[in-house]
């Protein structure tokens, strides 16, 4: 699957965030230090391997474009694997936000990453990703900043 990526700090947390519908997401990282990136997670109750990799052709200069590839894993693979991460699990908590044809997804980390938050858009398209007007609640774009991405939070 081709995925093209947003991702932003949070000004303020979107109202009425009580009702809005949510996952607890527990992640690790297998390979930290170059690519492919290997993740194991669960998402409530379903558990998935990710191969995640960008080429050359998928570089850009304002957010993030890769390959990614999801398959299923059981309980037990993923609590075997989850002894081999690099770092620490990250656990946090997703919000759903519709958002005109989109879905943001809010995330609000706990543990060692308790306080932080961040918003992930991702786009059919390159020019959808390049025209996106950001709402008001959004802070700084952080796609390019290397310090946000998951497998390098998991390092902290």
């Amino acid at each position: 699957m081709y995925e093209i990526e947003r991702k932003y700090l949070v000004k303020n947390l979107p109202e009425n965030i009580d009702k809005l519908r949510f996952s607890i997401i527990k992640q690790g990282y297998l390979n930290t230090s170059s690519e492919p990136i290997l993740r194991i997670r669960q998402k409530d109750n379903d558990y998935f391997l990710t191969y995640k990799f960008s080429s050359d052709d998928q570089k850009s200069k304002k957010y993030n474009i890769c390959t990614e590839y999801e398959l299923p894993i059981t309980k037990e693979a993923f609590e075997h694997l989850s002894l081999k991460v690099d770092g620490k699990m990250i656990i946090k908590r997703r919000y759903y936000i519709d958002f005109n044809d989109l879905t943001l997804e809010l995330d609000i980390f706990e543990g060692d990453l308790n306080g932080l938050q961040i918003v992930e858009v991702e786009f059919e398209s390159e020019e959808q990703a390049e025209s996106f007007v950001k709402p008001k609640w959004f802070g700084k774009d952080v796609s390019k900043d290397p310090k946000y991405r998951n497998s390098n939070l998991s390092n902290r």
